[in-house]
């Protein structure tokens, strides 16, 4: 069984903040970003005493709060304090998986020999953390990513919470169903109109039904109402990569217009790999937030690609992973990894039927339906679409020929 911590560092702008400016200690610090944006990036918890919190806006903030102390982002200041503090996880374990700049998960399932029980190891994380930094860190001991998560934030600030093996579904029923993974505002009205309110509730529901109601999605989260997550903590993916982001005059609200720029990212990344006459496993989705918060979600797929359908269809369960559509987005971007040259890719490794526009044959829950379905394109007759495809780029520009999902840009 694995042993996951997650830390999260407490009020973690506005900390360094104070620790910079001993004066505003006990005092609301609020830190925003530049008056065009208008948003709070993080409130100390004087600051959120008076309702002020993250992504709000300032006007609001102010009126919330007219004592407040609002300061400017002092972003490098801020990656150095991280960069200590992640030196410190380091010590412990080398899977650290960073979600933001003050968040991360830790395996230390491997660690216990040398430095103790988990329990132990996140206290000494901690200690050391605030004696080398002065910041403090709120942490949550579980088995899987989702526990170690909730946990953290059940005793905050610099608070350590620990979720007994064997304990996971108790210590997940009693909880509202929002503190799923996966479970926003939409998700959860409907869940309230089916008379669902806890994750114990959610848990009785049989899998089948939620199946049919929210698709794969609610497969899923049946399984986290069961307090089941098999994911592995992913430390940073290798340097050597592909890959193409944009920052946004004016940040992404809505996940269809999220949606839409990642489809162009997918097509872009294709055309690059495949003029590198590359294609990649490792597929990463990086998000910074208004508030300059960035994470970044990977997955690996058995087969390396240079299709930018293929590279899409990957990417929007990583979308689903993250706050996009809830946050508002400054930047987006995409990654390969894990490449290897096209010889290499024609000669070995796993192949599909795909669609042309589409994913692998076959119906939602994954079964083959080839029988039924008309003829589609060799990989051949894809790799020919895909070079002609990349000429008329190469004469006209990007916009010289476009995917009809993006005709209306």
């Amino acid at each position: 069984m694995r042993r996951i911590i997650h830390l999260d560092l407490d009020a973690f702008y506005a900390s360094v903040e104070t620790l910079d400016d001993p004066s505003l200690k006990g005092k609301p610090v609020i830190v925003g970003g530049s008056e065009r944006r208008g948003v709070v990036c993080a409130a100390s918890y004087e600051a959120r005493k008076f309702g002020v919190h993250s992504a709000q806006p300032t006007a609001t903030a102010r009126r919330l709060c007219p004592q407040g102390i609002f300061l400017s982002l002092r972003m490098e200041r801020y990656k150095e304090f991280s960069g200590m503090v992640f030196d410190v996880y380091r010590r412990f374990t080398p899977l650290v998986e960073a979600l933001s700049i003050d968040e991360a998960f830790l395996d230390v399932t491997d660690s216990v020999r040398l430095f103790g029980t988990p329990v132990e190891i996140a206290g000494k994380i901690r200690s050391s953390v605030r004696e080398e930094t002065g910041l403090t860190v709120s942490a949550g001991v579980a088995s899987n990513k989702l526990l170690a998560k909730i946990a953290s934030d059940m005793n905050k600030p610099d608070g350590l919470t620990v979720v007994p093996s064997g304990k996971e579904k108790a210590f997940l029923a009693p909880l509202p169903v929002e503190k799923l993974w996966g479970v926003g505002k939409v998700t959860g009205e409907a869940f309230h109109r089916m008379g669902v309110r806890t994750i114990g509730e959610l848990s009785r529901i049989p899998r089948e039904t939620l199946a049919r109601k929210f698709g794969m999605h609610g497969a899923q989260l049946h399984l986290l109402a069961q307090g089941i997550d098999d994911r592995e903590v992913e430390p940073e993916v290798e340097a050597k990569s592909v890959g193409h982001e944009e920052t946004y005059p004016e940040d992404l609200v809505d996940i269809g217009s999220i949606e839409n720029e990642l489809f162009s990212l997918a097509t872009r990344v294709a055309s690059r790999l495949r003029r590198h006459e590359a294609k990649g496993k490792t597929i990463t989705l990086k998000v910074k937030y208004c508030d300059f918060t960035l994470v970044t979600r990977s997955v690996t797929r058995d087969r390396a690609t240079d299709d930018g359908a293929e590279i899409y269809r990957s990417v929007l369960p990583l979308l689903g992973k993250t706050e996009a559509g809830k946050r508002p987005v400054r930047l987006l971007g995409i990654s390969l990894s894990r490449l290897s040259g096209d010889e290499e890719n024609r000669s070995g490794g796993k192949h599909e039927q795909l669609t042309l526009f589409g994913g692998p044959q076959g119906g939602r829950d994954g079964s083959s339906r080839q029988e039924s379905a008309p003829p589609q394109p060799s990989s051949e007759k894809k790799e020919k679409l895909n070079r002609a495809v990349d000429r008329i780029r190469e004469k006209f520009g990007d916009k010289g020929i476009r995917p009809a999902k993006l005709l209306d840009r």
